[in-house]
């Protein structure tokens, strides 16, 4: 049977490589830290992921093509950049089937990054994990809290913890309190930090820590202005 997911080239191997991926949600988290590591890491491009519902869109990257989705290697890592959000009726079929093909193609493991409603938090906690019953958490999960009972987690987090739950490999969640209301640039450095402490890559997140701090401070300063401004009470305004 025809899987619905190609890998380009047809032959590529990610034996013994634990396979990390982020996507678009609360914060845009997972989607910026895989954007931020992939850079820094300055990581080479495998494969291509390729599917008939494919997004029509296409940018040049150090005057290469790069399409919207892509598998890039760093040692023993294989980094899953998701550019654009596959559709919503295409999004159990494709990660199901690209499930299949890590799992088939010898990935030792899953590392997913997502973004956790900052609503939700009740301590001073910076994440949660959820994971397959097949995970062994390490440094520096190991002894992390995991996500509280009955909290919903949906969108490709979902779809690809419940399809490794049931091949039973093993694959953990990093979900990161992040903004519901924007791009969480610190978030993204939590994520990017416990992925550096976890694979010992080493990455400077400074970068990252700034542009929050930008961002707080325009939203601070947005605040302010609104709250200076008068009350009219002109019925006709």
């Amino acid at each position: 049977m025809q899987s619905y997911v190609s890998f380009y080239p047809r032959n590529v191997s990610l034996k013994g490589k634990s396979v990390v991926s982020g996507f678009h949600g609360i914060g845009a988290t997972g989607y910026w830290s895989i954007k931020y590591l992939t850079q820094k890491l300055q990581a080479e491009r495998c494969c291509i992921v390729d599917f008939d519902g494919s997004a029509p869109v296409t940018t040049l990257i150090s005057g290469r093509i790069s399409t919207p989705y892509e598998i890039y290697t760093h040692g023993d890592v294989a980094i899953f950049k998701v550019d654009v959000p596959i559709q919503k009726d295409q999004e159990l079929r494709f990660y199901r089937s690209f499930a299949d093909n890590i799992i088939k193609r010898g990935a030792k493991e899953a590392f997913l990054i997502g973004g956790l409603d900052s609503s939700l938090k009740m301590d001073d906690s910076l994440y949660r994990i959820a994971a397959t019953s097949t995970y062994v958490p390490r440094e520096p999960l190991k002894g992390a809290k995991p996500l509280e009972d009955e909290h919903i987690i949906v969108g490709p987090v979902a779809i690809l913890l419940n399809y490794f739950e049931i091949k039973g490999f093993p694959a953990v969640a990093l979900l990161v309190y992040a903004s519901p209301e924007r791009v969480d640039p610190r978030a993204a450095a939590v994520a990017v930090q416990v992925l550096s402490q976890y694979y010992g890559f080493g990455v400077d997140v400074e970068p990252l820590i700034k542009g929050a701090e930008k961002i707080e401070a325009e939203l601070a300063k947005e605040s302010m202005e609104q709250q200076q401004v008068k009350p009219s009470y002109n019925i006709y305004s």
